[in-house]
């Protein structure tokens, strides 16, 4: 069986990094982008960082960050992942797994099979893909659901991951439907844009398991 992998985005407090490792994430997001609520500052993700035990992957989120101050946040923070949620090109996600040991995620935004399709340009640059919903303010962390139907019956060209508006009530119901290997939730494991919520963080984490477990 293979294990569900969990990740809980945009967290920026020790207590709530703490419940998400508790709860069995296997991932942690650090988000670095001014224009999110969730944003930490690169010394703040630094010490956030170290909080984190070994067992779970810390994944630092960019959005269109260019080159040197790119640099500049890997070598602070020192993360497992670097997910890229903007316009990033090809070529210039190649340069960085060119130039790192990260593994690296692309994240897109899917509001038709014709998106679905454009994903595999980032095959031989990307290790995993992260399908979101398209559409909101923000490059992700809106709250909007991905319509799980345009998944069916995709051939999936690289690992990926499945984000947009999922929580506790639904997350189970988009593992049986997508058979997701990984999902991802920001919003809804919040009492509020940015503020993370440990109840909920630990609803999630049981419900993505428990689905995981009975597909099996």
């Amino acid at each position: 069986m293979t294990d569900q992998l969990i990740k809980i985005c945009g967290l920026s407090t020790e207590e709530t990094i703490d419940a998400a490792v508790e709860a069995g994430a296997t991932h942690i997001g650090l988000v670095h982008f001014e224009k999110s609520p969730r944003h930490v500052s690169i010394e703040d993700a630094a010490r956030l960082r170290t909080r984190v035990p070994k067992s779970v992957k810390v994944v630092l989120l960019t959005v269109n960050m260019e080159p040197k101050p790119t640099a500049e946040a890997l070598q602070e923070i020192q993360p497992d992942v670097l997910q890229l949620h903007g316009q990033e090109k090809p070529a210039w996600i190649s340069m960085i797994r060119e130039n790192s040991d990260l593994e690296i995620w692309k994240a897109l935004g899917v509001k038709d099979r014709a998106a679905l399709e454009r994903a595999s340009q980032y095959k031989d640059c990307a290790h995993r893909l992260l399908y979101d919903a398209a559409g909101g303010a923000l490059p992700g962390g809106n709250g909007l659901a991905l319509d799980w139907r345009l998944l069916l019956n995709h051939r999936h060209v690289l690992p990926w991951g499945l984000a947009g508006g999922l929580n506790a009530a639904n997350v189970a119901d988009a593992i049986r439907y997508t058979g997701a290997p990984l999902v991802d939730a920001s919003s809804g494991v919040e009492s509020e844009p940015g503020v993370k919520d440990i109840t909920r963080i630990k609803a999630f984490c049981e419900a993505a398991r428990a689905a995981r477990a009975k597909a099996a």
